[in-house]
């Protein structure tokens, strides 16, 4: 039971920080916060996605590359341009590592106001984080594990990151349903979704980018999006207001 609780802390808390910090803040900036805030935010990042840490700036470009290019050869992650899922993984890793190393360049419209903390991600990117990351998971497998197929969950903790990064940008490209038609392939993944904190809603975002609030129908409880409703309340955050178009 201690294992299960373990591993789903990690999706839970990995997959917030990916859908409230680096998604909707670095990449849409749909609300903002003090300095001080933003560096507590990539800490806890790095604590809850561990040996998958992904950069804010990395991400937050990536990801605007995305809604620019949806589903076309520029896309850094599109089922109709790669031949399977490992595929488009394997280009999405190396674009996103070209960014963040800025080995290529990127047009300005991408980049602006993307947060980037340069000492901090070398850490947190490098290899002895990942490595520590991976060794604590495995001893706490070792004290904590009570039967053999529990070990069968320690691969998604090392990997947790890129399988959400999966779920979404393929599965919720290709299986779902649709409130806007739109010249791209994005589909909501659940009516309720409850796996993904409302990243599932992916047709409603591809519809309104801008919007904090990834649920468009009355069903459609985006989970994240009520947890930045409660930090904007206590004054953690500030939600931008909402635009009439997008």
């Amino acid at each position: 039971m201690i294992i299960i609780l373990f591993v789903l802390i990690l999706w839970y808390g990995g997959l917030f920080f990916q859908s409230f910090f680096l998604h909707r803040y670095a990449a849409h900036q749909v609300f903002t916060m003090s300095k001080t805030m933003e560096r507590i935010t990539f800490i806890l990042t790095w604590i809850f996605q561990g040996s998958s840490y992904l950069s804010a700036y990395g991400y937050g470009i990536m990801h605007r590359m995305h809604h620019a290019y949806t589903d076309t050869e520029k896309d850094p992650h599109s089922p109709s341009y790669d031949a399977n899922v490992f595929a488009m993984m394997w280009k999405t890793k190396t674009i996103y590592q070209d960014i963040n190393k800025q080995r290529i360049e990127v047009d300005a419209r991408f980049t602006k106001n993307v947060p980037q903390w340069k000492a901090f991600d070398s850490f947190a990117s490098s290899r002895f984080s990942r490595l520590l990351w991976i060794s604590l998971y495995i001893l706490f497998f070792a004290i904590f594990a009570t039967a053999w197929w529990q070990w069968l969950l320690l691969p998604i903790t090392f990997l947790m990151a890129p399988i959400h990064g999966v779920i979404i940008n393929w599965f919720g490209h290709i299986y779902g349903y649709v409130n806007f038609k739109m010249k791209n392939t994005s589909k909501n993944l659940f009516r309720f979704d409850f796996l993904m904190m409302g990243e599932g809603y992916h047709n409603n975002h591809h519809k309104y980018a801008s919007r904090a609030n990834f649920g468009v129908k009355w069903y459609e409880i985006d989970l994240t999006y009520v947890i930045i409703k409660i930090l904007d309340a206590v004054g953690l955050i500030q939600l931008k207001p909402i635009r009439v178009k997008d």
